[in-house]
């Protein structure tokens, strides 16, 4: 069954277009099917595959959205092998106000996505960078939230707004809403404050922060501007590596929670949602 991951912080320059493009790239090298879906008006994650694309979009998240077109019919190719692309642009910032008198309007991404979910193994949902209708119908949408934070002392102030709004969304709207992972990114190692603000992240969060920890990195700032991940950009760079060592940690984990859900229905359990 396939899995649908919101790629989501409320705060913009924490990394979080370069974790689901660079993410989605080593894990569709590993053999998986990925479609990732460019919830942005900014369209950074359609940018950063520009040069993959095998095909110029015609149809993108706006039309899908809006009920205009099929997520079906907007699926791109990419050159990259198991690694599709639902395109993004300026007009979807129309979509927060054209969905707001909408009936179920929280609902349309959720809709839009069922007719092919089972067509991939994840479904990687870019979000945008802040909290409205757009970021809502991702949230209801999703399986789980993948959060990258940056290691800087103000990605900590906007953590708890973050994790409200997962809250609610999950309250009201989505109740199977898990948190997968948080990914620390833009890590100085050499720097105090980087290791205060991971120890903080992990206080609060637990073992759902990723080992693997994305360091800054020149190679991957300029990646996107020649329409790469960083696998086909500069390989052999500490952010290109990091995201692969991130993506085997990443398919461990999720093979590690579906024996331990398997052996949870087997027993009849129940697993209830945790407040994060």
């Amino acid at each position: 069954m396939g899995k649908t991951i919101a790629f989501c912080n409320q705060k913009g320059g924490v990394g979080k277009t370069t974790t689901a493009i660079n993410l989605a790239a080593y894990l569709a090298a590993a053999g998986k099917k990925i479609l990732l879906l460019d919830a942005d008006p900014q369209g950074n994650a359609t940018s950063g595959l520009s040069s993959q694309v095998a095909s110029s979009p015609t149809l993108t998240t706006y039309d899908v959205i809006l009920g205009a077109a099929s997520a079906k019919d907007a699926v791109v190719a990419t050159m990259i092998p198991g690694l599709s692309l639902i395109s993004s642009g300026p007009q979807l910032t129309g979509a927060e106000v054209e969905l707001v008198g909408a009936i179920g309007r929280e609902y349309k991404l959720q809709k839009a996505l069922k007719e092919i979910k089972e067509e991939y193994d994840y479904i990687f949902i870019d979000s945008p960078p802040s909290l409205g209708l757009l970021t809502i119908n991702t949230l209801t949408a999703a399986d789980s939230v993948l959060i990258p934070i940056q290691c800087e002392y103000y990605a900590l102030e906007g953590l708890s707004h973050l994790v409200n709004t997962i809250n609610l969304v999950r309250d009201n709207l989505n109740p199977r809403l898990d948190v997968e992972g948080v990914v620390m990114t833009m890590a100085d190692s050499r720097t105090k404050l980087t290791r205060e603000v991971i120890d903080e992240v992990k206080k609060f969060f637990k073992d759902k922060v990723y080992q693997s920890i994305i360091p800054r990195s020149v190679k991957l700032s300029e990646a996107p501007g020649f329409g790469k991940p960083a696998m086909l950009y500069d390989k052999n760079c500490a952010g290109a590596k990091m995201y692969e060592s991130l993506s085997r940690e990443f398919s461990n984990l999720e093979v590690e929670n579906d024996r331990e859900k398997s052996a949870r229905e087997g027993l009849g359990s129940v697993n209830p949602a945790v407040k994060y």
